[in-house]
This record gives C-alpha cells, structure tokens and sequence, in this order.
C-alpha cells in the first residue's frame, strides 16, 4: 500500500515539476494593457475586431471582439498587395522571371505606348512612373468597372500618360501590383485568383482566401482585391517570419524573403503616399515600419567613382501593409514577431495612430534582438 501512495506521489510531482517549467514561458508575457488598448479602441477600430500575436511557433496572443472571429472571412484591400508580391516572387525563385525584367518582354501593349523601360521590381514598388486619376476610392472603383479583364485594365494602364520615369518617384496606388499579377497570368497562361490559390493559398492552408473578381463588378485585382481572415493572413505572416518556410514546407525560397524587406525608394522620392504611411518608405507589396542601413562594397572599374565604391543598403526590420478596410498585418523581424489585427472599417489616420499605439505595446513584452 505505501507503495502506491509514493508511486502516486513522485508521479504527481514529476508533472507539477514540468509545469514549473513550462511557466517561466508563458509569464514572461503580461497582455494587461493590450487588452485593455483593444477595449478601449473597439468602437474606434470598428467594433468587431481580432488580434493575433504570433511568436518562433507559438501564438502570444488572441482577442476576440465583436462579432467577429478569427475564421471571419472580410474583404482585405491593400493587404492584397503583400501576397501577389509573394506571388511575383514564387516566379522568381523558379527562374521564371527576373525583377529587372521590363514589363515589355510580357506585355507588348507597353512598346506601342513608348513603356519600355518599367521593371517588374519598379510595379512591386510603386515606381512606374504612370499617371494615377485623382478622386481615390470611389473613382477608381468606378474607372475598373470600364473592363472585364485583368488583361484590358492593363493595356489601359498602358496607354496612360507617364507622368515620370520609371524609378524616379513614387506615387501609391493599384497600377504597379495589377501590371504585375497580369505578368503572371502571361507566364503561367492560367487567371490570377486561379494561380495564386495554386501555388500560395493552397500549401499555407488558407482555404478562406480568395481573389475572386469583384462583386460590384471589374476584374480581378491582384493590389486590392482578396478576402481572408485573421487565421489564414497569420499563416502568410509566419511564413514571411520563418524566412520562407510554414509547416516544414519551403513555400518561397529565404532569399525571395530577403528580397521583399530591401528598401526601394527614399522618403525625398515619394509624391504620394496614404496620409496612413506618411513618412514610411517601402519594400515590395509592404511599408518599412523601421529599418536598418548597412554598407555594400561595390568593386567597379570605368568611372572616375572612389574604387572600391561604398554604396548603402537598407532592409526593413519592421513592415505592414494596411488595407483600407482597417485591417493592419505586421511584421517585425527584429522582435521576431508576426502580428494582425482584423477588422472591416475604413482606414482614417486616426486608426492608423490606434493601431502604431497597439504595436508599441506588443513590442513593451518582446525585447529586441537588433543592435
């Protein structure tokens, strides 16, 4: 008999000693104010709200609030524009395509208009050079109902003026990611929303993501159009976070993430940015949130330039791109953390500051790792 009580005994300690373990982890953590943050900014934010903080391969943190879950499938708007990036890079990594590629070599429309100088890297990156129609939202929704096609959108944008060179500014809008998404429908001869649920949505498991075309009428729209929830843009994030990898699979090569977080333009070159961004440069499909500048040696000869030539580099260490509708995904490698916050309420600045606010106390529990 006492045989089995100190049986008993040391097994119940054994499995109070592992607890003890596992509890340093998870106290680590004191989610109080942010908690108390995403209550106070509800009805700011939207009244249905999720928030997600994903860490290595756990998630930190998950609220609820609203009517919302973290399987509510919403329209996304500019968070599109990070995935059909991703997508451009798939290509790449399968020596498909080059970013220094000029839209031409797929799209003869842009040699009729004099266009042959557009990289693929300059519409990842906001830096065409063509004329963007003022009036915003409203009127640009009205403009894409003109076409049926991706493929008639973009031999539009074609024929538009250009109002700089290529890679010479920076002027925000849907023209660069949508020339983009139709290179890919040329190369693979199959329509967008069909090849990136192929070869992005379907290996990360996100089955509630879609590009389908518009209700309201248009076509497919690789800068703005997808629907997706919490869960399923988290799976994107942690792959970015995991230098290309989700699920012991390699879904874009760490090289192509690598890529993604090299900073395209300065602040001086932007002529017009969201007044959400303002101040923000940006990588590919994303806004640098913050970023480190380090030095390339560059060996040259021909020119009268110092030899060796000392060039600076800079790669985000923090990016996010906001939607319209509010939604704000984020990464920051330098905390190592991905994080969304899900939601469907027009983007104001006032809610672009909420949601910088939320990050800062995210980043209060997550120390960083760069120096």
């Amino acid at each position: 008999m006492s045989y089995k009580v100190s049986s008993i005994c040391l097994k119940v300690l054994s499995v109070a000693a592992f607890l003890l373990l596992l509890q340093p982890a998870k106290a680590q953590y004191n989610w109080t104010q942010l908690d108390a943050e995403l209550q106070a900014k509800q009805k700011l934010l939207g009244d249905n709200v999720v928030a997600m903080v994903w860490k290595g391969d756990s998630l930190l943190y998950k609220k609820e609030m609203g009517g919302f879950n973290s399987k509510t499938q919403a329209p996304i708007a500019s968070c599109s524009k990070w995935l059909t990036a991703a997508l451009v890079m798939q290509f790449v990594d399968e020596g498909k395509l080059s970013l220094d590629d000029k839209v031409v070599k797929y799209i003869p429309e842009f040699e009729k208009y004099f266009k042959n100088y557009i990289t693929i890297r300059q519409c990842l990156a906001h830096m065409t050079g063509i004329e963007s129609p003022e009036g915003g939202f409203l009127k640009n929704l009205m403009e894409r109902r003109k076409f049926s096609t991706l493929e008639e959108e973009v031999n539009a944008f074609a024929a538009r003026k250009i109002r700089a060179n290529p890679g010479t500014d920076f002027w925000y809008s849907s023209i660069g990611l949508n020339i983009a998404g139709r290179v890919i429908e040329v190369i693979s001869k199959k329509k967008f929303d069909v090849i990136i649920k192929q070869k992005l949505f379907t290996p990360l498991g996100m089955t509630k993501t879609t590009f389908a075309a518009a209700e309201n009428g248009g076509p497919v729209n690789p800068s703005g159009g997808a629907k997706s929830t919490a869960d399923d843009y988290m799976k994107f994030l942690v792959m970015l976070l995991n230098k290309g990898k989700y699920n012991g699979v390699q879904v874009l090569s760490e090289n192509a993430v690598n890529e993604m977080r090299k900073v395209q333009n300065s602040v001086e070159q932007i002529k017009y940015a969201p007044k959400s961004a303002e101040g923000y440069t940006y990588a590919s499909g994303s806004w640098v949130v913050e970023k480190k500048t380090d030095t390339l040696t560059v060996i040259h000869e021909g020119d009268a330039r110092p030899n060796p030539y000392y060039m600076p580099v800079s790669t985000a260490t923090s990016l996010a791109s906001p939607g319209l509708f509010g939604t704000w995904p984020m990464i920051d490698y330098c905390r190592g953390y991905a994080y969304i916050v899900f939601v469907k309420n027009l983007l104001g600045e006032e809610r672009a500051d909420a949601h910088r606010q939320l990050k800062k106390l995210v980043d209060e529990q997550i120390p960083t790792v760069c120096r």
